[in-house]
């Protein structure tokens, strides 16, 4: 028997509880693992309230980042060995697996090695900031040395992926967030400037920052009437991903600005890039290439046991963290 966290109903953190569940062996294509640590992710308290994409069938498994040890792996498995140390990458949907355990289940495409001198913790908080940020603003959006870039939402671990990919590229990151509470450890994290949209004019700061040029990109996981300012401030031919939806009214879109710049307004999904194996096969080697050489590092915003994932949840849903957070197993 394995602790496995699960749900029997919707709701809040509280819904959370751990079971004892016997874990199956791995059919062809499918590694178990012995769980090290797991990553947090706001897609998952979206799942447990009922805000996701689909319903979940009770009990229901939740979780996409994992590290730890292969145990067993199924039928025809070259690429692991048992005792390999591997993290997961968020390549699946959670009516098929789920990574909150003690023992877990999962598919050898979403199966990567641990990479070299990074401890579990690190390894489960890695893939799903790195690989959303490196879909859009290398895969898609190939952003060059030089350009600016303005990264919404800048203190979560996604945005501070960002802002490290931005400068291991030779680009500028410009860290947007609502107050200057959080300012300083952005400026820390690598941002080469912070707006504060609540206290400062967008537009104003984004033309000084690049002498009247614009932003070439936008990345967005908020949405709402701030994507107005937001397209204003990029550049003739800019692009804009939105790829969360954390205000889910509609976006305000000023129409003269978007055909006066030739503006790309793009919906970006992190499975975009892990449904097709050539896509998720370069961004585990640009990522990897990047942490091994220390240019790329997950920051850890706090650690929780196991035994109290409800407690950590209800850190996530709060916003006070700068990072990841990680259950140790």
């Amino acid at each position: 028997m394995s602790k496995v966290v699960r749900f029997h109903r919707i709701g809040g953190p509280e819904v959370l509880q751990i079971d004892e569940v016997d874990v199956r062996e791995p059919d062809a294509g499918e590694v178990r693992i012995k769980v090290k640590a797991l990553g947090l992710n706001r897609a998952e308290a979206m799942y447990r309230s009922g805000q996701y994409g689909f319903v979940p069938e009770m009990p229901a498994i939740l979780g996409y980042e994992a590290a730890g040890t292969v145990e067993s792996i199924g039928e025809g498995i070259t690429e692991y060995d048992v005792g390999d140390e591997v993290n997961v990458i968020p390549a699946f949907s959670f009516a098929d697996y789920g990574m909150y355990g003690e023992l877990v289940i999962a598919p050898l495409h979403a199966v990567v090695m641990q990479p070299a001198g990074m401890t579990a913790v690190e390894g489960a908080a890695t893939w799903m900031q790195f690989v959303t940020a490196y879909g859009a603003l290398i895969d898609i959006g190939k952003l060059q040395k030089g350009e600016t870039v303005l990264i919404r939402a800048a203190s979560s671990s996604v945005g501070l992926a960002a802002i490290q990919i931005a400068n291991l590229v030779g680009a500028v990151p410009v860290a947007l967030t609502r107050t200057s509470e959080k300012r300083q450890a952005l400026l820390d994290a690598g941002a080469a400037y912070v707006i504060a949209t609540e206290e400062q004019d967008l537009v104003t700061e984004v033309n000084r920052i690049t002498d009247g040029k614009g932003a070439r990109m936008a990345f967005d996981p908020v949405g709402g009437a701030e994507v107005a300012n937001i397209l204003r401030s990029l550049s003739t031919r800019g692009i804009f991903f939105q790829y969360g939806a954390l205000e889910t009214g509609d976006m305000s879109i000023p129409v003269w600005e978007v055909l006066g710049k030739n503006l790309t307004i793009r919906g970006y999904q992190l499975f975009e890039i892990t449904q097709e194996p050539e896509r998720l096969n370069r961004a585990k080697a640009f990522i990897t290439r990047g942490l091994e050489a220390g240019a790329l590092h997950p920051l850890i915003a706090k650690t929780f046991p196991l035994a109290q994932i409800v407690e950590a949840h209800q850190y996530m849903e709060s916003n006070a963290q700068i990072g990841k957070i990680v259950i140790e197993v």
